[in-house]
Order: structure tokens, then sequence, then C-alpha cells
């Protein structure tokens, strides 16, 4: 029985249950993917800046394992415009219904896509943003606080954001950052949201294409250990921020976290990706196809890494969180 959990937002993307799993960059692959749509929330591929081809292997590789939805994420502002457009038409190819697009609101790329006859999401961190994604065309909103991990585009918390997005828009909300449980789950509803976005809680996934050791920190990591900073910058436009855990690389920042410029960081090869070289202060996270210093990199999380605590299936993940929202439920419905 869906029950009340099934929210509106459900209908319009596919899936049974308002569990959405993020990008994440890389390590959103197939496999994670099929894993969270055929446990009943929605999957998706994080498949930002990456060529056609592969592009086109994941989502078969997707529907080989399942026969659910699930969506592809693409960062317009981020990504080349001649690329994008052929990773759009890829997708349309490929029968795509959704995208979820992130960062700078840019009307042009929802208009496109929707051309194509494929619907958008967009991920954003301001009430402005919201409302722009709203007028471009996008039939969902994202809100992004600033307790995510990875990519943060906001300064605001999810507690104030997304009751102020739910507020300013006529579209379901999504509420992101900070969400990795079935109490956030009810917490995201009573704020005005239809869901919850999550991908620090899938980072640590069996199925996630992290890198062991990344997966390892995730798990080992509380609340408290993130840092947010714009220093991890290479590949993206200047005052990207991003939060990530502590590390050796981080504290080497000292009190400069912010102010960081892609095109005056030496470009310093620390790991390799099939013979691509990987520098630090990339956007790159650890991923299973690198080799190198990985410690170095990026290791994105948000503060809601103190709910993890162990690798384990994204179907146990999606379940856990489905019974705990039940629970909650049940529990302020007997008060």
């Amino acid at each position: 029985m869906r029950g009340i959990l099934h929210q509106p937002i459900c209908d319009i993307l596919g899936c049974d249950y308002p569990v959405l799993q993020a990008g994440m960059g890389g390590v959103a692959r197939a496999e994670l993917a099929a894993a969270v749509s055929g446990a009943g929330g929605f999957g998706c591929l994080g498949m930002v800046r990456e060529p056609c081809d592969l592009i086109k292997r994941e989502i078969a590789e997707v529907r080989h394992r399942t026969d659910r939805a699930f969506g592809v994420n693409l960062i317009p502002a981020a990504t080349a415009p001649d690329l994008f457009t052929e990773q759009l038409k890829t997708c349309k190819d490929e029968g795509i219904e959704t995208l979820v697009f992130f960062w700078d609101v840019m009307p042009e790329a929802v208009a496109h896509g929707n051309d194509l006859g494929m619907q958008v999401i967009y991920q954003v961190g301001s009430v402005s943003q919201a409302r722009a994604a709203e007028a471009a065309g996008a039939v969902a909103i994202i809100a992004q606080g600033v307790e995510a991990g990875g990519h943060v585009h906001g300064t605001v918390s999810s507690l104030v954001l997304v009751p102020q997005v739910a507020a300013a828009t006529h579209l379901p909300v999504i509420a992101s950052g900070g969400f990795a449980t079935g109490r956030g789950l009810v917490a995201a509803m009573a704020l005005g949201a239809q869901g919850i976005h999550c991908g620090t809680a899938f980072l640590a996934a069996t199925e996630a294409f992290a890198h062991e050791l990344h997966k390892q920190r995730v798990v080992q990591a509380t609340s408290d250990e993130t840092v947010h900073t714009d220093a991890f910058v290479i590949n993206w436009p200047k005052g990207a921020a991003v939060r990530v855990l502590r590390s050796a690389v981080t504290d080497s920042l000292g009190d400069r976290l912010f102010g960081h410029d892609p095109d005056a960081i030496p470009r310093h090869r620390i790991a390799d990706e099939d013979g691509k070289p990987i520098y630090r202060w990339s956007t790159d996270s650890p991923l299973r196809s690198m080799q190198g210093d990985l410690d170095e990199l990026a290791l994105f999380a948000g503060q809601c890494v103190g709910d993890v605590h162990a690798i384990r299936p994204a179907a146990e993940i999606v379940a856990d969180i489905l019974e705990e929202a039940r629970e909650q439920i049940a529990l302020i419905q007997a008060r």
C-alpha cells in the first residue's frame, strides 16, 4: 500500500514514492539508478559533461536492470553548448522522459528539452531561481539547502528555503540538503515539499560508483566534519561552492575557503581515469574507475552524513526511509 507517501510528484515522475536519488556526478551510474527506481523511488543517472556514447550505454543498462522510470541529470551552465545539445538529443533518442537540471537557470535549456518532448525538473538554491525555473517551463522544483553535499548553489538552510519556495511557486517542490531518513521525509512534507532528493544517503550504497575509499569516509564521518568551500572548482564556473568531507587537503586552505579562481589554479595531476588526468582541486570525486591519490580529491558529502552508518544496498536505504516515515506519521496522528 503506497498510502500517504504517494504524492502527486510520483505521478509526474512515474515512481511509487517521493524519494529521489540525486545525480551526484559520476557516482550515479546505471547500477544505482536502477536499484533506487526498482525499490519504488526515482533513480537518476549523473551524466554531467559525459560523452553521449556513455549516456547511451548507461541508459540501456538501467533498462536492462529495471522497467521503472528514471531520469538523467545534466548541467547546462557547466557544459559546452554543443555537447549539451548532443546530450539532449541522445536522451530524446533513448526515450528519456525526465531531465534534472542544476546550477544557473537557463530558460533556453528548459525550452529545448520541452521542445524535444521531455519534462524538466530544476534544482535551485534560492526563491528567485525557483521562480525563474517555473517561468522557464519546469514541471517541478528541487529546493536545495546549504546543508547539501556536492555542489551547493545557495546559502540558506533547507528548513528556511523549502517552505519559501513552496509558497513562491505553483509547482511541486522536492526538498534537498540534509535529507537521508524517514523523519526527514516527514519533515520535508510538513515544510510544503512532496518528497526528498537524496545524494549523501545513497553515496555509500553498494551500487554507487563511488570509490571504496569515499564510501568508507562517508560511513565514518559525523555531521560536523564537512567543509563548505569553492576551492574544488577546476572544471566548473568560478564561485561554484561545494560541500566536502574535511581532509588534509581542506585543512591546507586554512581560513581561505572561498575566493578561488579555476583559471588561476595550477593543474597538478594526482589521479587518472582511463588515461584522463584528474587534477587536485578539480570537481572530480573518487570513482571506482580512478587510480591515484584519491584521498586528495573532493570527498563530497552533506551534513546528513552522520545518518549514514554502513555500506548497504540502495533498496534497503529506500525501504528504511519509507518505513521510518510511516512510523513517524503514525506517531503524529496518534498524539
